[in-house]
């Protein structure tokens, strides 16, 4: 996700290094499927039609969009933007969901087509009570939200929030009913490392050591190094760690959730690179920032379903 993104069309390199860990027969096992990766749609048999297009998607849900708006707008811009959204063409097939600063939840609630969900972006890891400046569940289902985003490496990285503490919120929103966007994703030095994978599977360990139940949530790959830096992965890199992540799925919790868990990306999306990016199987939808403010734009992304579509 990106707060600051370059002109729609272009799409910025990703950083020069070379593979996403360093040679680990454990980790080779465990992703060896890894190697699938290819930039065009995987064609669907006449014989596994459905009667719309078919998706390409590894992943069996709907491709997702989020928008994250984290702390951007006024309730000015907020009005403009709801407006855009509920004037634009959204491909009907694709789960949609913006979220909102806290203050402006119920503005945007009241406001927004009921064709868009509402999340919130962060929640405490328990009842609400006496925890200055926190948000609870119930505060949020109370106010119409649907969904909470949860580890985003914001949350990880500047405020410091730990593995097992995200995964104890992550595990109390779900209880509670709300579905979860759980945020995973490497640091530049962990990637040149060769730790990509490592620290992707460490915080999908904490999420899965926690959670009751994987039918309501969505994981969102970020690379902190492409948010807000107009840094893409080039929908190799970005299709490889989803690869990884749906195997590790496969291995450490069940293969059903590794089928039906869909498996997003984030990081500087806007509507020059999400057609690339989406045709990739692993990819099953998107986590915007920057461009999520801009409602044509966002529009763009979400239609991208279309780059994944073939002829019923």
């Amino acid at each position: 996700m990106a707060s600051s993104l370059t002109a729609a069309g272009t799409q910025p390199s990703a950083p020069s290094f070379s593979g996403l860990r360093r040679t680990c027969p454990k980790l080779d096992a465990a992703v060896s499927f890894s190697h699938r990766v290819n930039s065009s749609v995987r064609l669907v048999s006449s014989s596994n039609r459905s009667p719309r297009g078919v998706a390409a998607m590894a992943g069996s849900g709907k491709f997702f969009v989020g928008g994250n708006w984290k702390c951007n707008g006024t309730k000015d811009s907020i009005t403009k933007l709801v407006s855009d959204l509920n004037t634009a063409t959204l491909e009907p097939d694709v789960d949609v969901v913006v979220s909102p600063p806290f203050v402006y939840i119920d503005q945007v609630k009241s406001s927004l087509s009921d064709r868009i969900e509402i999340s919130g972006q962060n929640s405490w890891v328990g009842k609400g009570g006496a925890f200055t400046g926190e948000i609870s569940v119930e505060q949020l289902k109370d106010i119409g939200c649907k969904w909470v985003i949860l580890g985003h490496s914001e949350r990880r990285h500047v405020i410091g929030e730990k593995d097992e503490f995200i995964g104890k919120k992550a595990a109390y929103a779900l209880s509670e009913g709300l579905g979860v966007i759980a945020c995973i994703g490497e640091k530049l030095e962990e990637r040149e490392a060769g730790k990509t994978f490592d620290v992707c599977f460490e915080q999908l360990k904490a999420f899965a050591d926690a959670v009751p139940s994987w039918e309501k949530v969505v994981v969102a790959y970020e690379p902190v190094w492409a948010i807000g830096t107009g840094k893409v992965a080039s929908p190799q890199q970005a299709q490889e760690v989803h690869v990884a992540v749906r195997g590790w799925l496969k291995k450490n919790v069940s293969e059903e959730v590794a089928s039906k868990t869909r498996i997003i990306y984030g990081g500087s999306v806007n509507g020059g690179n999400c057609a690339e990016l989406a045709k990739e199987e692993d990819i099953d939808g998107f986590l915007v920032g920057g461009a999520s403010l801009k409602g044509p734009e966002f529009a763009t992304i979400v239609n991208s379903v279309t780059s994944k579509k073939v002829a019923a």
